[in-house]
């Protein structure tokens, strides 16, 4: 029996075959359709496995492990479904670091397979040899060493469940090259219960009836949603939820798009760059409704201060949460989901009494007319600007990823999204080198969606290299750089807290930057990059070629590098400086 027959049919084959064989089979029968693998010595084996299995599933090279990892985070942020990357020992496996710390702390599903050096190497500082099971212990929910290949199948299976199950994470498989090398008849695992899964995940009726209690008692309730609502697809309760109580919303980053943000209770997002209007909003209610999220520190500045008159429930999958950062008044662990829309259920068979909040909401939109996101009008192309016309011209219909700086920021706040899964950021860690890669496995994932990365100069070059990737793969992501030739959001620090003194945050020759129209001065030409790559792009610096410039963007059939040049003036606002409360936020 050929190898090509023994990996098609495995469940019926007697012959033995090898761990490598076993490996690509066992993410075929995972549902995985696509890989973002690059090639080593320790990882061969798997690599000739996938040549072998090319016809289930796609194989798409890299330039670069990071930007590999990072591709395979957008691929699962896109979908739902876990990513799955691959890379060999030592620099390879370590190159995944930042995205496996990056996963982790967005509760992204990702699985990172590597190749490991011989077992017998083990400990021994052989070439390209790290201890990657106990490097990335910190920041996965769990880490394989596969030293037998009889548990290879049931590893892989195990690591899916655990990816996905409760608060998703990233998990490693490393595999020494002589598992992948010896012989086996495979044996495929059925169903795998973990011991987590026997924990109590549904919140009970009493808690959930408490809630509605508090909810009729309430004057000024918010509710305040983050990630967990994305991952555990709980839109639709979400949404039936605030509808049923009429309690006006804001997200975390992680949350954009759970609810549209284009509804009149909606006030978008809130934290250390949020709406002026949200942040107001949940700092004088007084009762928060925590869905989903973690009280991280952007969010709450000054802890002992944030929304001091809340009563507050917290109610999240992940008990470990709880009081961890803000102590709250009912916490609950439970599926979102269930607990959504077990509460929607509850309120129509309990008589539940929609609270009259007129006058809050009333006060709320009063913020919302006083302290709108907006920016001063000026000759140059304005980031926030473009953003906007990008908007406009995409009907906020696209995937939007984004790099980390200042642009992810105006990103958030310009782009109104109206959808789940549509804004795609590294936001717990802030990994500059995200934005690109990340789009092109949205892309991979959502091949008839536009996905445009808006990115920044500096975050931007970090991956430049995947260029080339979307080149050859034919993977039409779009990058739009608001190119201002400084790391922004370091500058702007400078600038407010520092009396404007550049600590290395000048990419560009620091004697010719200045008016936008100075192009002389900027380096470098990402128009010829791209050109380089053997894609098509576009450089603009003045406002009346803008529009037309994004729309041949969007209507390129390839992906299409969009070089912004904009004023490095602008500061992100508004701003709750770290630390601090509500009551010191920067609105000008």
């Amino acid at each position: 029996m050929s190898a090509n027959t023994e990996l098609r049919e495995p469940s019926t084959a007697t012959a033995e075959i090898n761990g490598a064989d076993i490996l690509v089979e066992s993410l075929i029968r995972e549902g995985v359709k696509d890989i973002f693998a690059y090639p080593g010595g320790a990882s061969m084996e798997m690599h000739q496995s996938l040549a072998k299995a090319k016809d289930r599933i796609r194989t798409i090279l890299p330039r670069h492990e990071q930007g590999g990892s990072f591709a395979a985070e957008g691929y699962a942020r896109a979908t739902g479904k876990p990513g799955v990357c691959m890379a060999t020992s030592g620099p390879g496996a370590t190159n995944l670091m930042t995205a496996i710390a990056d996963a982790y702390m967005d509760s992204t599903p990702l699985v990172c397979i590597t190749g490991q050096v011989y077992s017998k190497f083990i400990g021994k500082a052989a070439f390209q040899e790290t201890d990657f099971f106990g490097m990335t212990l910190p920041v996965v929910k769990h880490s394989y060493l596969v030293m037998d290949i009889k548990d290879l199948a049931h590893t892989v299976k195990e690591a899916f469940k655990v990816a996905t199950t409760g608060r998703p994470g990233p998990v490693v498989i490393d595999i020494p090259k002589d598992v992948q090398q010896s012989k086996i008849v495979p044996e495929w695992p059925g169903e795998i219960e973990l011991r987590e899964s026997k924990l109590p995940t549904y919140a009970t009726d009493g808690q959930l009836k408490n809630i509605l209690n508090l909810i009729e008692d309430a004057k000024k309730p918010m509710i305040y949603y983050g990630g967990g609502i994305v991952s555990a697809e709980a839109f639709r309760e979400l949404g039936a939820f605030i509808e049923k109580t009429g309690i006006p919303c804001s997200s975390t980053l992680m949350g954009v798009g759970a609810f549209p943000e284009t509804h009149e209770l909606s006030t978008k997002w809130f934290g250390m760059h949020g709406s002026a209007y949200g942040n107001l909003a949940v700092h004088n209610s007084d009762l928060l409704l925590a869905f989903g999220v973690r009280f991280d520190d952007r969010i709450t500045g000054n802890v002992s201060t944030f929304a001091p008159q809340a009563e507050i429930v917290h109610l999240d999958i992940d008990a470990s949460e709880h009081n961890k950062n803000k102590i709250v008044h009912h916490p609950i662990v439970g599926e979102i989901k269930q607990a959504l829309g077990r509460m929607v259920e509850l309120s129509e068979q309990n008589d539940f009494k929609k609270p009259d909040i007129s006058t809050w909401t009333n006060q709320i939109q009063s913020w919302k007319s006083e302290y709108p996101f907006t920016y001063e009008e000026s000759e140059h192309i304005l980031p926030q600007e473009a953003i906007r016309v990008l908007y406009e011209l995409t009907n906020g219909e696209a995937i939007i990823t984004t790099g980390v700086g200042q642009h992810q920021m105006w990103a958030a706040q310009f782009y109104d999204f109206k959808y789940p899964r549509h804004h795609i950021s590294s936001l717990g860690l802030g990994s500059m080198g995200y934005g690109y890669p990340s789009a092109l496995g949205a892309k991979v994932a959502c091949p008839d969606k536009q996905v445009i990365d808006i990115d920044g100069d500096g975050s931007f070059i970090m991956n430049v290299q995947e260029l080339a990737t979307a080149k050859i793969e034919k993977i039409a992501a779009k990058a739009m750089i608001l190119n201002n030739q400084h790391l922004g959001m370091v500058m702007q620090w400078e600038d407010r807290f520092y009396g404007s003194s550049r600590g290395n945050t000048i990419l560009g020759d620091e004697n010719n930057i200045g008016s936008p129209e100075n192009l002389g001065g900027l380096y470098p030409n990402y128009v010829q990059i791209a050109n380089g790559f053997g894609l098509p792009a576009r450089r603009v610096h003045k406002k009346e070629e803008l529009r037309d410039a994004i729309q041949e963007m969007l209507d390129s059939d390839e992906a299409f590098l969009l070089d912004i040049i904009t004023p490095y003036t602008e500061h992100v606002l508004p701003m709750i400086p770290a630390g601090t409360s509500v009551d010191q936020m920067i609105i000008k």
